[in-house]
């Protein structure tokens, strides 16, 4: 029994040893490279898109903004690779980029079998259809014998396909690696009717020549919760960006905002110091300085002010928050306590 016991606990300081050796590695080698490596969408208004300088906005990439001013106390310490559908998460997996932040569907595959792990909901959004008004539909209903425009390497072709088939009817699909490509196609008139992501539907509209002549369809088919993604093994990573998320949506229902985080520092609200670095240890806890969350707000800003500016009211989107609120708001964004 002694010998046994012996044997136990040996093996657990073993494995103890080797996962705290294991959990830095991903930050170590960051802090060492003086930036972090973001992937993100090839061209999406509202979530990744890159002006004529070259510089990016959207949600995706104010996610990594946040994180770089969480590891660095800098939001411009970030080097963003546009990616395809296709291409992500081979990239994410070899190494290429430290997170994907690229209007992701979380799933079980992805989240198992393919060895990453999401780090929390950045938008909850569902599969949606965009056609030309000249078309004469009004529902998804009415597309039998269509032909469809998709994008290759997403969930939008397995829901694509229950779809019709759940509704006898047929499709012909037609695939493209960019989203702007299955755009285009709509727009030229070689497919009847785009289908994506609602939220990317939206930002695709924007771009098109003349998108009042186009109209979203009611029918959501799908449950899409897109969020930032980092590679299996490496559970100090993930628990960094996770919590870079959930600061910030915290940060909004505790009435926190990059104008007032100063001034909020004088709060007596317990849960607020603590957010904000003036009681407690929170930056030790994750490797990262005390105040590392009241950065991310200051430099970034909360959940609703990173929602607003790229596909809110403040933005030419202009979609409404719905399933995007806060959960005392009648919507789904809810952040455990930083406690």
């Amino acid at each position: 029994m002694n010998r046994f016991k012996t044997l136990t606990t040996a093996t657990t300081v073993l494995l103890l040893t080797a996962g705290a050796a294991h959990a830095g590695a991903t930050l170590n080698a960051i802090k060492e490279r003086g930036f972090i490596k973001c992937g993100v969408s090839d061209g999406l208004p509202g979530f990744s898109f890159a002006d004529e300088k070259g510089n990016y906005s959207g949600i995706d990439v104010d996610v990594c903004r946040a994180v770089a001013a969480a590891v660095f106390g800098d939001s411009t310490k970030v080097k963003f690779t546009p990616l395809t559908a296709k291409e992500r998460f081979t990239a994410l997996q070899s190494g290429e980029i430290d997170v994907l932040s690229r209007n992701t569907t979380w799933t079980s595959n992805r989240d198992s079998a393919q060895g990453m792990n999401f780090a929390g909901v950045t938008y909850y959004d569902g599969q949606g259809f965009l056609v030309n008004k000249k078309l004469g539909v009004k529902s998804a209903k009415e597309l039998d014998g269509a032909t469809v425009c998709i994008n290759a390497g997403t969930t939008h072709e397995l829901n694509l396909s229950d779809y019709f088939r759940a509704n006898k009817k047929k499709f012909t699909p037609l695939t493209y690696e960019k989203s702007d490509e299955s755009a285009k196609s709509l727009e030229a008139g070689r497919c009847d009717v785009l289908t994506s992501d609602q939220s990317q539907l939206y930002a695709q509209r924007i771009k098109l020549a003349k998108p009042d002549d186009y109209v979203v369809l009611p029918e959501v088919i799908s449950k899409e919760p897109l969020g930032p993604v980092v590679r299996h093994g490496d559970d100090e990573w993930l628990d960094i960006v996770k919590w870079t998320l959930y600061a910030m949506v915290n940060a909004e229902e505790l009435g926190v905002n990059s104008k007032n985080v100063e001034e909020m520092k004088k709060s007596t609200n317990p849960d607020v110091k603590r957010l904000l670095g003036v009681e407690g240890d929170k930056g030790k806890e994750f490797g990262l300085a005390n105040d590392w969350m009241a950065v991310v707000i200051r430099q970034v800003g909360n959940y609703g002010e990173i929602f607003e500016r790229n596909v809110g009211k403040d933005s030419p989107l202009k979609i409404a928050r719905g399933l995007n609120a806060l959960w005392n708001q009648g919507g789904l964004q809810y952040a455990p306590p930083v406690r």
